[in-house]
């Protein structure tokens, strides 16, 4: 019966981790996805900032 016991255990420990390995992996996709999201937008702030500004000179 100890050996039942010691395989069940493994088998939940190894549904344990895919799952807190999923949920890490969903988490770093979404950081990596809003760091991205943020770099795009200050290249975006300053190309309309200088565009901007060029107008607003001539």
């Amino acid at each position: 019966m100890k050996t039942f016991w010691s395989v069940l255990g493994a088998i939940v420990a190894v549904v344990i981790a895919i799952a807190i390995v999923q949920a890490l992996f969903s988490v770093m996709w979404f950081l990596f996805k809003a760091v991205l999201v943020v770099l795009v937008a200050v290249v975006v702030f300053f190309v309309l900032r200088s565009l901007l500004g060029r107008a607003r000179s001539e």
